[in-house]
């Protein structure tokens, strides 16, 4: 019946449209990377100047990553304080964190290309699923124009798994005049890199119609690293009438892509190039399997804006999205097909205004259902063998209520209050073994309160306190296989949903000067405490997964740009934080350490996979006397880590250097050339890039956890636009 109910409220559909941040304008990307009072619209599901909101909130805009191979996140996201993007094989696949959650979002067990913990949009549109594991296929750089993203916990209006909200807007500006747009591009590089783009948008009769295409293919620099990933989009931005803007997306993209797995130490040391081929430590060796994903995806999306008045608005979004996935994992070939559908509707409106003092309130709905049919073949010499092991079918549903009221006082103080009730339910059935059956259902109320005073024109003290919910995703409710639970349900008996309480502070500044060396400066401070129940943790490198029975992280982050005349323009991202086990004991038959005694004891320990420290500077520098030209110097910096609960696998730290020099030459009225040549780690450094959590060990004692990270990479990229 359940079922029932989520598919028929899919025609009950959403939002505040994310995407109205693109449609603002901004400066060009000659005149600077920074934007002195950037709108934020994840942060309240409303726009809302970012100096107003008391949240944590960081906007990148296109100036700020298109200079780069645009093909994973750690490429967009590498400046935003609180946020680690770690690449696992130089491509799309990246394990994504906010402030630690996400971290668990590697490994082995359908971990590749995905992310958990964290909520990320296209134009509005969700890429994460109802159990809140996202794929990265459809986050498409090349057509990105902006990226918001939100570090403070948003469960409150978001619901499960918004430890973090990434939205991605892919909507086009038109400068004053301008019609239209069109631009084809080529990108090469090392290790057969190769990407060919081609964008088109044009205005026409109350509205804007865009496209984009890209293909990027990668030979990659380790063994079975390989990917090829195709994406397009197309967009229409309409209004049909003064009262009506309708939006409508459609997304399609192929993401194939190597699984090398993860190295011990002495293999790291001896040859980082080599896939994971040490038939002591997997067998067969996931090169011989040829691990690999290839996923095929086409989505339709639309979001709608309805002004009944001045003071009151309704906003909807509807989708339905089909993925056609195939896997080599764990000796057997996969075949997914799975259907996604979801929207949801909201209302706003003011409901007292008196002079600076007023009553704005928010309500809506989300649902979200993805569902769909399993088969498991055997597989030989990598390819789907003709045995079937496994047919069942699996959904998940999502639904939720929240609410918000917002106070202003004046010009200085605000207040918001808002609350959530999410259900979250699982369906499993097994065609071949039905007493495998099973239904699950995780519920939860979150609460959050928000403060922000004004202390001039361009300051702001934000606090706020609230909860969070994080339900265990899909993959992470198969039971585990060490008593042989796998045989008698389908559904982990043994987890429960990550439950948080984030405690914030921060401080806000935006300023421009007439005078003086420096033009602009702004930097966003936060300190938080995150409290958390039950935070789940994989076991052998992702096969399955427990909770722990509390946890805390403890943090301070720091974002500061600065543009100096001359044309240079100075930005500076530092996270500082320490991630405890408060109370975590587990059955150390798990580690195959029975003489240890019944249970292994990690209270105190370092959660795994968070560093306590990272950091990122760069320097842009675009000459005022030639402003067609421009380069910039990132240097990053990542603290070392645990990859185990035990703490007794350290991670080293590393730091990375990367180049450009790029230029935008005008050759006639409407017709210009871009150009750019980049250096990722120009140094070369050999450092471990991201990690498997709680690693499998071969015969030898030795846990293979380590992906390497990219070596030296230069890319060159040529590109023409013409405009009109």
């Amino acid at each position: 019946m359940y079922r029932f109910l989520l598919l028929c409220g899919v025609s009950l559909v959403q939002m505040t449209p994310l995407t109205a941040q693109a449609q603002r304008s901004s400066k060009s990307a000659k005149d600077s990377v920074y934007r002195i009072n950037p709108v934020s619209v994840v942060a309240l599901r409303q726009p809302e100047r970012i100096i107003e909101t008391p949240l944590a909130i960081s906007i990148i805009n296109k100036a700020q990553f298109e200079q780069s191979r645009r093909f994973g996140l750690d490429e967009a996201l590498s400046l935003v304080p609180g946020v680690l993007v770690q690449s696992r094989s130089g491509n799309a696949d990246v394990r994504v964190m906010v402030r630690g959650f996400g971290a668990r979002g590697a490994g082995e067990r359908s971990n590749a290309g995905t992310s958990r913990g964290l909520r990320f949009y296209v134009d509005g549109i969700p890429e994460t699923e109802p159990d809140g594991r996202t794929s990265f296929d459809l986050l498409d750089l090349t057509a990105a124009q902006s990226i918001e993203v939100l570090r403070s916990n948003a469960s409150a209006l978001w619901g499960n798994a918004a430890g973090g909200v990434v939205n991605i807007s892919t909507i086009p500006q038109f400068q004053d005049g301008q019609k239209g747009y069109a631009s084809v591009g080529l990108m090469v590089g090392d290790f057969g890199f190769r990407k060919q783009t081609v964008q088109a948008g044009v205005k026409i009769d109350g509205g804007i119609v865009y496209g984009t295409f890209s293909n990027t293919d990668f030979d990659g620099w380790r063994q079975a690293s390989q990917s090829t990933l195709d994406q397009a989009q197309v967009g229409f931005i309409l209004n049909p009438t003064s009262r009506l803007k309708m939006n409508i997306f459609l997304n399609a993209a192929q993401n194939k892509f190597g699984i090398p797995g993860a190295l011990t130490q002495a293999q790291f040391d001896a040859d980082p190039t080599r896939a994971q081929d040490d038939p002591t430590v997997y067998n067969p060796t996931y090169l011989a399997r040829r691990e690999r994903r290839d996923n095929r995806l086409g989505r339709i999306g639309t979001t709608m804006e309805y002004t009944i008045n001045e003071d009151h608005t309704l906003t909807a979004m509807a989708f339905a999205q089909t993925k056609y996935l195939q896997r080599s994992e764990r000796n057997t070939y996969r075949d997914f097909n799975r259907y996604h559908l979801g929207g949801n509707l909201l209302y706003r409106g003011t409901l007292y205004r008196q002079g600076e003092t007023n009553i704005r309130v928010l309500a809506g709905m989300d649902n979200q259902y993805q569902d769909g049919a399993i088969l498991f073949y055997s597989l030989v010499n990598g390819e789907r063998g003709t045995t079937l092991r496994t047919n069942k079918a699996e959904g998940a549903g999502n639904f939720g209520v929240f609410a918000q009221t917002e106070l202003m006082l004046g010009e200085k103080f605000s207040a918001v209050l808002s609350g959530r009730f999410d259900r979250i339910t699982y369906f499993s059935q097994d065609y071949i073994l039905p007493r495998l059956n099973a239904t699950r259902s995780f519920e939860q109320i979150t609460p959050k309160l928000g403060l922000s005073y004004r202390l001039n024109e361009t300051t702001t003290l934000y606090a706020n306190l609230g909860g969070g919910v994080e339900v265990p995703a899909g993959n992470e409710v198969d039971p585990p296989a060490t008593f042989g639970e796998d045989t008698l349900t389908m559904l982990n008996p043994l987890l429960d949903p990550i439950r948080s309480r984030t405690y914030e502070i921060g401080i806000k500044n935006t300023s421009q000067f007439e005078d003086g060396i420096i033009k602009a400066i702004a930097f966003d401070a936060a300190a938080y405490l995150i409290d958390i129940t039950n935070d789940i943790v994989p076991y052998r490198g992702g096969r399955f997964y427990f909770t722990a029975g509390k946890s805390r992280r403890v943090g301070a982050e720091l974002g500061a740009s600065a543009s100096i005349r001359g044309g240079v323009t100075l930005m500076l991202m530092a996270t500082l934080g320490n991630n405890t086990f408060v109370n975590y004991r587990v059955d150390s038959v798990h580690y195959n350490i029975r003489s240890a005694g019944r249970f292994a004891d990690f209270g105190g320990n370092q959660q795994p996979g968070i560093p306590s420290f990272f950091s990122s500077a760069r320097v842009r520098w675009v000459p005022e006397f030639f402003p067609y030209i421009n380069a910039e110097i990132e240097y990053r910096t990542v603290g070392s880590y645990f990859a185990d609960d035990a703490n007794s696998i350290n991670v080293a730290s590393y730091n990375v250097m990367d180049a450009m020099i790029g230029g935008d030459i005008p050759v006639a009225e409407n017709f210009s050339l871009r150009a750019f040549v980049r250096v990722n780690n120009f140094a070369n450094n050999k450092y471990i890039g991201s990690i498997w959590i709680n690693p499998d060990r071969s015969s030898g004692g030795q846990p293979a956890f380590i992906e390497p990270g990219l070596p030296r990479m230069l890319t060159a990229s040529v590109s023409a636009q013409y405009r009109w």
